[in-house]
């Protein structure tokens, strides 16, 4: 079931020796002794034995001074009893995600979003322990790739959900209205409380419900406000992920306030339903004039969509905070030296070469800002410029260098750059003890099939072993 997979260490243990007379007895004390559980009730009152401990299910944490918390835990406890069914929340398609290539770490930003630690390295990708995940959507949200989904419910799920209310709202004659996504618990409890004892939410308030708010990222943001929200509200409870919603939240705003609209995102954490009423009853943002859009394909489409749809300009590039999953790769030219490094472990392809010709080739919508291209670039040349390019031009591949090739001597076939071909001539020829020999500098200048050829048959060669002998016909036996 969904609790379990507990393993508890305990060092001096002693174990009770069964007696039928007589005070309990117990055995030597020894370490290493080990438990297997479904629950844990942990009143050691120190730290908690995992992080994010209220999200770990089966992890039941009290203060042992407090004999209320400890009475309350134990009956939660004494409430656990038959199948817990574990939810699984999150879909990881292995092939599409960016964490590493050639053991060189890339993207990490779910490792570094996840609180309770149910994420891990695995090689090329992560892994998700999935008895570990609480389910918060962060990793979804922020995942640039796709390679991580919240699938209860899916990404175009939530799109259509925001369309849906939209659309409703203006067909009863509604003007601008506001979006306030809140989650199933503490939200849903708060809005309750205030409706009935309170203000309520105004009318242009329109309360969204989802099952975890952290996984309500940038790209829903965005598709809300350009279907005609006028500014977006995350409703976060005590056990929200504040940093990894407000990180969405930001770069949201750094979209909105590129196009000119301001920041039309705005993350809240009311104590109280009063204190809930005071925030919504306030004058609401001017509506968005946005060219009607459908969101389509994954969240960075519907994201690209969205900012198209609020922009004035559609060639417009917008700024972006650093670590943003948009942007380009600068190169400079000057100390490129054409290796394409950077092409062959691109994990999105948004870096390539080209088979015919020596060119370094980018399509800036597929990049991830990842920085596996900046790790590896021997030169150190490349850079990222965080930025949302919404030109058409982002769509298709540019050549960032290209360069003339080198034409072999012996058969004329085009191979490597020519620059660096007549660079490592000018270094080695004469100057290393392999290479004084003019036939062997002549090595370097030819393709990979000449130069086998030339290095297994040619008398000064390294590798000739000599003429192969005359074949003996019957006229030798005479």
């Amino acid at each position: 079931g969904a609790f379990g997979g507990f393993t508890v260490s305990f060092d001096g243990f002693r174990a009770a020796i069964p007696a039928g007379r007589g005070a309990l007895g117990f055995s030597a004390p020894r370490d290493g002794a080990t438990s297997e559980c479904d629950l844990i009730l942990d009143l050691r009152g120190g730290p908690a034995a995992f992080p994010a401990h209220e999200k770990r299910d089966g992890y039941l944490r009290a203060d042992p001074g407090d004999p209320r918390a400890v009475a309350k835990a134990c009956l939660e406890a004494a409430g656990m009893v038959g199948v817990f069914e574990k939810t699984l929340h999150i879909r990881l398609e292995e092939p599409l995600c960016a964490h590493s290539r050639a053991e060189q770490e890339a993207c990490r930003r779910c490792l570094d979003l996840c609180p309770t630690g149910a994420i891990s390295p695995a090689g090329e990708h992560v892994a998700i322990d999935p008895m570990i995940c609480a389910g918060c959507g962060a990793c979804a949200a922020a995942c640039p790739s796709g390679a991580i989904s919240y699938e209860a419910p899916t990404a175009n799920h939530v799109f259509a959900q925001i369309s849906t209310a939209g659309q409703a709202w203006r067909k009863a004659g509604g003007g601008a209205a506001r979006l306030m996504v809140h989650d199933a618990d503490w939200g849903a409890e708060i809005i309750s409380l205030s409706a009935r004892f309170g203000r309520g939410l105004p009318a242009d308030v329109l309360p969204l419900e989802t099952p975890a708010l952290g996984s309500f990222g940038h790209a829903e943001m965005m598709v809300a406000l350009a279907g005609g929200f006028s500014e977006v509200i995350l409703l976060c409870g005590p056990k929200a992920d504040r940093a990894a919603i407000e990180a969405q939240a930001a770069l949201a705003n750094a979209m909105t306030d590129g196009l000119g609209k301001g920041a039309r995102v705005a993350v809240i954490d009311p104590v109280d339903p009063d204190a809930l009423s005071d925030r919504l009853f306030t004058p609401a943002p001017p509506a968005l004039d946005a060219a009607p859009m459908l969101a389509l394909g994954g969240r960075r489409d519907a994201t690209r969509l969205a900012a198209r749809a609020l922009a004035a300009d559609a060639d417009v590039a917008l700024p972006l905070p650093a670590g943003a999953p948009y942007g380009a790769a600068v190169v400079n030219t000057d100390a490129c030296t054409l290796c394409l490094a950077c092409a062959s472990l691109c994990p999105a392809g948004a870096l390539s070469d080209n088979a015919d010709k020596p060119q370094l080739r980018f399509q800036e919508d597929a990049c991830l800002q990842c920085g596996l291209c900046v790790s590896v670039c021997p030169e150190d040349a490349i850079t990222l410029a965080p930025r949302l390019n919404l030109a058409d031009s982002a769509l298709s591949e540019v050549v960032l260098k290209e360069e003339e090739p080198f034409a072999c001597i012996e058969c004329g076939a085009l191979f490597g750059v020519k620059s660096t071909i007549e660079r490592i001539v000018e270094k080695l020829e004469g100057q290393h003890s392999m290479f004084t020999n003019s036939d062997n500098a002549k090595l370097i200048r030819m393709c990979d099939d000449c130069r086998v050829k030339a290095q297994a048959h040619g008398e000064t060669a390294p590798f000739f072993m000599g003429h192969r002998p005359r074949p003996r016909t019957a006229e030798d036996l005479d």
